[in-house]
C-alpha cells in the first residue's frame, strides 16, 4: 500500500500541482486512512468496500479531544481519496471505488481576507526607493496587486511572460490553465527602473522576474515573510498574507463595477462561483446599486 501512495504521490507533483505542500498534505490524508486500514486487519486498497470507508469516516469524524472534526476538513480528506481511487482505478487497474455516490459534506465558504485601499496605499507607499531590496519588494507587491497574481504565479514569473508596451503579464496558473492580465500604466517605468537598479545587477543565470540579494529565484516563503515584515514595520498591527492582494484585487475591481466574469477571467477562476464569493463584500455598495435599481427605493410612502 506504501508503493502505491507514493507512485500516487509522484503522479500528483508531476501532472497537476508540482507543490511540495500539497503533496504532504495528501501524504497525511493517505497514512492516516492507511493506519485505519491496517488496524482493521485490511492490507489491500482493493478490499476497501464502501461500508468500510463508511466506518473511516466515522472514526475521523471524531477527533483525539472528543469533539468534531469541521466539515471543511472532512471535505478536505475526501477530496484525497477520491483522487487517489481514481488513479487506482484509471492506472493500477483496481476496479472498486468505495466512494462512488458519496457526497462531501456541506461547507460554508469563508469569506476572504481583504485590505481596503487606504491600507493598500499605505503599504505600497512606505517604501524607500533607494534602498533596490526595497524597490523590488514594492514592484512585486504592486504587481502582484496589480494583477491579482497568486504568490506561486509571481515567483514563477519570467521576463519573457513581461509584456511592457502593451501593458500585460502572461500567467500559467494552476492546471497550467494560461491567462493575459493587464496592469496599470503607472507600473511601466516602475518594472524599468527595478531591472536596472536591481535585477541586472544581482540576477544570477535565470531569467526569473524577481530574484534574491543572492540573485536566484525567490520563494514563496521568502515572500510571506517580506510582506508581514514590511507590516510590522509600518505598524499596521495585523497578520499579512500574500494572497490577501488577490483578495483586494478582486473585491477592489468588482466595487468599482467590474464585470465578474471579466474577473473571473482575469483571476484564472474555472468557475464563476468561485469568483461570486468577492460579490457579498461591500454592503455599502449593494444598498447603493439596490436603491439605484429597485423601482420603489426612493418613492415616498404615504401614512
Amino acid at each position: 500500500m506504501n508503493e502505491l501512495i507514493e507512485r500516487f504521490l509522484q503522479y500528483v507533483y508531476h501532472q497537476h500541482s508540482q507543490s511540495d505542500k500539497t503533496v504532504e498534505a495528501y501524504r497525511r490524508d493517505l497514512n492516516q486512512f492507511v493506519e485505519f486500514l491496517k488496524s482493521q486487519g485490511i492490507t489491500d486498497f482493493e478490499d476497501v468496500d464502501r461500508l468500510v470507508f463508511l466506518d473511516y469516516l466515522s472514526h475521523i469524524r471524531t477527533l483525539s479531544d472528543g469533539s468534531m472534526a469541521k466539515n471543511s476538513t472532512i471535505a478536505r480528506k475526501l477530496s484525497t481519496y477520491r483522487s487517489f481511487y481514481k488513479y487506482l482505478n484509471e492506472y493500477i487497474g483496481i476496479p472498486n471505488n468505495p466512494l462512488n455516490s458519496l457526497h462531501s459534506p456541506k461547507t460554508s465558504r469563508k469569506i476572504p481576507d481583504f485590505l481596503f485601499v487606504s491600507e493598500i496605499q499605505t503599504f505600497l507607499e512606505s517604501y524607500d526607493l533607494q534602498k533596490p531590496a526595497e524597490l523590488r519588494d514594492k514592484m512585486l507587491f504592486s504587481l502582484m496587486y496589480a494583477c491579482g497574481l497568486r504568490v506561486s504565479e509571481i515567483v514563477s514569473l519570467q521576463w519573457e511572460d513581461v509584456h511592457l508596451d502593451d501593458r500585460f503579464v502572461r500567467i500559467v496558473g494552476k492546471g497550467d490553465k494560461e491567462r493575459i492580465v493587464p496592469f496599470y500604466q503607472g507600473l511601466c517605468s516602475m518594472f524599468q527602473s527595478y531591472r536596472l537598479s536591481y535585477w541586472e545587477k544581482v540576477a544570477k543565470q535565470t531569467n526569473h522576474v524577481f530574484v534574491s540579494l543572492r540573485g536566484k529565484p525567490m520563494t514563496t516563503r521568502a515572500v510571506q515573510m517580506l510582506m508581514q515584515k514590511h507590516a510590522d514595520a509600518i505598524g499596521m498591527g495585523m497578520n499579512v498574507h500574500p494572497h490577501m492582494l488577490r483578495h483586494s484585487f478582486a473585491t477592489h475591481l468588482l466595487d468599482n463595477g467590474a464585470d465578474i466574469r471579466i474577473v473571473q477571467e482575469l483571476l484564472g477562476h474555472s468557475s464563476l462561483s468561485t469568483t461570486q464569493i468577492y460579490t457579498h463584500l461591500s454592503p455599502q455598495k449593494l444598498l447603493k446599486e439596490y436603491e439605484r435599481s429597485h423601482p420603489l427605493a426612493n418613492h415616498r410612502i404615504k401614512s
